[in-house]
């Protein structure tokens, strides 16, 4: 049996109930995921990494198509600037390459804010740490694993 991936391994430590899906081939949307997962887009969790200042970063964890409302991400963190951190700094922080980004087993732990949007989906699938894998767990065994981790409303209302 080969190594389960680290988003796995790291949530079996936690004692965390999950189980994984292996996608048939490549994914290229995210309708695509949800519809082999036997999911909706809404739960499909993206993990989203933000570069505050040099060295310094955010994970926010947003449902699906749900959109970051940047002003309001802005003010929970008390920062006038922020920018989504880049494919290396992705890799280099979490560990993952995009695509199979979660906030398990990162290389440099950073804070972690849930979206209310993955509040609402009773369950969801997360980035395993390997690309074609996901992480299928309900959103309460998610939460708890995060631990003291806040749900806000960051969510955009702009629609495109």
């Amino acid at each position: 049996m080969p190594t389960p991936p680290p988003v796995s391994l790291a949530l079996t430590a936690l004692d965390i109930p999950h189980r994984l899906f292996v996608h048939p081939g490549p994914v290229s949307s995210l309708e695509q995921a949800a519809a082999e997962r036997g999911q909706t887009p809404e739960q499909v969790v993206r993990s989203l990494l933000f570069r505050l200042e040099e060295g310094r970063y955010v994970m926010v964890l947003a449902a699906g198509p749900a959109q970051i409302d940047w002003t309001a991400l802005r003010a929970h963190l008390g920062v006038s600037r922020l920018t989504t951190a880049d494919r290396d700094e992705v890799q280099t922080v979490t560990g993952y390459p995009i695509g199979a980004v979660a906030p398990f087993g990162m290389a440099t732990p950073v804070p972690v804010l849930v979206d209310s949007s993955v509040a609402e989906q009773s369950e969801v699938s997360i980035g395993s740490g390997v690309r074609g894998t996901t992480v299928i767990l309900s959103t309460a065994d998610l939460l708890a694993a995060l631990g003291e981790t806040a749900v806000l409303s960051l969510r955009s209302e702009k629609t495109d």
